[in-house]
């Protein structure tokens, strides 16, 4: 038999939103631990009274041993990890491509289920090993609506938000590939200690801006550093923006990681057309914005990343106007070469000119560490990061809707 819908009718389509939205079964990962004892409560896998022991027991195996199976919960009876499994997934998402460097970087392209009517969505995820750290390089969109000139990812467009189970899920599976994890066979009370971890530090320097996805950044983040948990040092996570002036002092305020700032021009005319957003938050409010950020002080400096475009802002005179930008602000400036992408209309400033840009700025009192650039050769360097997702458009939508009430379709 033949179903046939009207979906220009808005209680077909409600109808149908309700039925296609939630997913299958629910996501633990990235749950708050009252959330985690809702989820369980609600779900009648636990009761009430055993709440507190099974989130207990769930945030050890996630985000000490790094499980994704509920099987491999060995301190669970059989039963309860059977129902566990019928409800929740904590499942990792699907790798597409995994690509290392010649100097050791690896980027990984993460596939995420559909939400919704949506297509499923890929992001990209970098890790950069160094002497003495290792830093992951975390995506919190799929896309960006900043369209900054001289960045990759500017270019695509924004598809959606992460939520914070997707943002958590970059830092997880790279562990797991990494060997970050203790041993399956690792006694309890042998667990390896923080230090020494591969995955050390991480950024929020990925595709899109993280404080226009602020609430999911903020789950993630304060999990990715509970002390009885992943347990990374707050002051080893750093939050970079475009400039969302009104989402700076919630970012001290509230999460408390280390920030830096996207500058790269030190008057409002070209930030304007570098870093479009400045239309909105000019230069003059950012910096207030800066000065005002909660726990400023020389051991919790901004970071500041100026990116060196060749004839563009690289002049002797634009190393003092930031100098005289930046008056007052503990502060640290990263020197970031350009990384050509294709299509790119910049070139990279000459070497010499940004070691002479380098050596004003440091005697003006400020470290200015050129940063290396890494995984040019798998484009995994900084603003080079893109996926092909893109958006459903409304007639594809609508098939796909349709597709999924007909029972052909999973959301």
């Amino acid at each position: 038999m033949t179903v046939s819908l009207d979906l220009t009718a808005d209680t077909t389509r409600d109808s149908l939103r309700a039925r296609i939205a939630a997913p299958a079964k629910g996501e633990l990962i990235g749950l708050t631990r009252e959330e985690l004892a809702e989820a369980l409560i609600t779900s009648g896998v636990v009761p009430e009274r055993q709440a507190k022991m099974r989130v207990q027991q769930l945030w050890h195996w996630l985000y000490v041993r790094g499980v994704s199976d509920f099987a491999d919960m060995f301190n669970i009876s059989k039963d309860l990890r059977a129902e566990l499994a019928k409800h929740f997934t904590i499942a990792r998402p699907e790798i597409v491509e995994e690509q290392i460097s010649s100097d050791g970087t690896r980027k990984w392209l993460f596939r995420f289920p559909p939400r919704g009517a949506g297509r499923p969505v890929e992001i990209e995820t970098v890790y950069i090993p160094e002497e003495g750290r290792g830093t992951l390089c975390i995506s919190s969109q799929v896309g960006c609506t900043l369209t900054c000139s001289f960045c990759h990812t500017g270019t695509q467009k924004l598809v959606r938000n992460l939520t914070a189970e997707e943002i958590l899920a970059q830092l997880l599976t790279a562990r797991d590939r990494l060997g970050d994890f203790p041993d399956r066979d690792t006694p309890a009370g042998a667990i390896v200690p923080a230090e020494g971890r591969k995955v050390s530090n991480i950024v929020m320097m990925g595709m899109g801006e993280p404080l226009y996805n602020f609430e999911a950044v903020k789950k993630a983040l304060l999990i990715a550093s509970d002390g009885d948990g992943l347990a990374l040092s707050k002051r080893r996570i750093t939050l970079s923006t475009s400039g969302v002036v009104p989402e700076i002092f919630r970012t001290g305020e509230e999460i408390g990681v280390m920030l830096a700032i996207s500058l790269h021009a030190t008057n409002d005319d070209l930030r304007d057309l570098l870093v479009p957003i400045n239309k909105k938050f000019p230069l003059n409010e950012l910096m207030d914005a800066c000065r005002k950020y909660p726990g400023l002080s020389n051991a919790r400096r901004i970071t500041f990343e100026y990116v060196m475009l060749k004839d563009i802002n690289d002049s002797l005179e634009d190393a003092k106007a930031l100098v005289k930008l930046l008056k007052g602000v503990p502060a640290k400036i990263n020197l970031i070469p350009f990384n050509p992408w294709p299509g790119s209309n910049y070139q990279c400033s000459d070497w010499e000119q940004i070691e002479k840009f380098a050596d004003y700025i440091n005697q003006a009192g400020y470290a200015s560490p050129i940063r290396t650039p890494r995984g040019r050769d798998i484009l995994a360097a900084c603003g080079q990061l893109k996926s092909e997702s893109e958006r459903l458009k409304k007639s594809e939508r609508l098939a796909l809707e349709a597709m999924m009430i007909a029972g052909h379709g999973e959301a």
